[in-house]
């Protein structure tokens, strides 16, 4: 595996190299040739300007090219954050709705104390990933025969939704409202299919729950509260919805399946950078205005040594070769790359 990743990297520096090669050994030759026949010079001169005006159609090409590019990116990337504000509220109408299945009298008598009290600190995520060692308590808990059902997993995980970082349990009744959602706490609401526990409880095993579980123990006007937040995440997946165990199912996978992954996917779209084949381009750009066009005009200008204008059109014509070499590539390799 090492060797093919170092075979890889050489193939990859092989235009770099090749075309160093020739940005060389053009201006040595042509160098050794203008020692042996002076009149080269005056051939040198008299193309020069064909040569700074190709330099210049291929600058200026890039330089278009490069602007729209920019302006593509800036318009794709308020287009993403204005669908995560949208996103991002749709989140705030959920974990507003499992705040108040939270504080409701749903749960078994005793459960809160219980978790509150014997496992306080104790997160949803710490008992996923018990497995790991990192939390005795979460151990403990596993360990522990609990008498509440089962349900205790779920209101760790409706504790969970209400975290806006993995680290940071949520203390007492003070619940944060972000305006955008840390990447590393929808990573772990995916990772965990947090959400997804409503459709478990309330739906695949409602019969197993329905006597640990009672929600019409929600007060009324709480109710229709949850209802009109679900409204306003989906009036099309809710309008004919009503409180009970089927609502409450199709609202966790509904969030789950359709809410986080779109959260997570609008961030990342955000947060992105000029794409590689923008720096590519410019890194030519740059080269081709500095070596192909500045340089022989000012050697023109200041009737500078030949030598300034040889290794001018050395280089430019070396970047040529790299581009014809080195550009597929590069276009494959990004086109193949996986993402971090």
């Amino acid at each position: 595996m090492a060797k093919r990743i170092s075979i890889t990297r050489t193939l990859n520096t092989l235009p770099l190299a090749i075309s160093g090669l020739v940005a060389v050994s053009l201006f040595l030759v042509t160098r050794h040739m203008l020692d042996v026949d002076p009149a080269i010079a005056l051939t040198l001169d008299r193309h020069a300007p064909l040569m700074i005006g190709i330099s210049a159609g291929l600058s200026a090409l890039l330089m278009v090219y490069l602007a729209i590019a920019a302006v593509f990116h800036k318009n794709t990337r308020m287009q993403a954050i204005e669908t995560l504000s949208v996103f991002t509220q749709k989140m705030h109408y959920f974990r507003e709705i499992i705040e108040i299945l939270l504080r409701s009298k749903m749960w078994l008598p005793g459960l809160k104390e219980y978790l509150e009290e014997e496992y306080e600190g104790l997160t949803f995520f710490q008992v996923k990933e018990f497995y790991n060692g990192k939390s005795k308590l979460a151990i403990e808990f596993m360990e522990e025969h609990h008498q509440y059902n089962d349900t205790e997993n779920l209101y760790l995980e409706f504790k969970s939704l209400l975290m806006t970082h993995p680290l940071e349990p949520i203390k007492g009744d003070h619940v944060v409202y972000p305006e955008v959602y840390d990447k590393a706490i929808v990573q772990q609401w995916l990772r965990h299919k947090c959400g997804s526990g409503l459709w478990y409880y309330f739906g695949y095993k409602y019969g197993e729950f329905k006597g640990a579980l009672d929600y019409n123990a929600v007060f009324e006007r709480h109710q229709e509260k949850i209802m009109n937040l679900a409204l306003s995440i989906s009036n099309e997946a809710f309008q004919d919805s009503s409180f009970n165990e089927v609502f409450l199912a199709k609202l966790g996978e509904y969030m789950n399946q359709e809410i986080m992954p779109k959260l997570l996917l609008y961030r990342d779209q955000t947060q992105t950078n000029l794409p590689a084949l923008m720096n590519y381009l410019y890194a030519i750009f740059a080269t081709l205005m500095g070596f192909g066009v500045l340089l022989p005009m000012i050697a023109l200008l200041f009737q500078l040594s030949l030598s300034f204008l040889v290794f001018g059109i050395s280089v430019t014509l070396s970047v040529l070769v790299y581009v014809a070499l080195g550009l597929y590539p590069f276009l494959y390799r990004e086109a193949n790359a996986k993402k971090a």
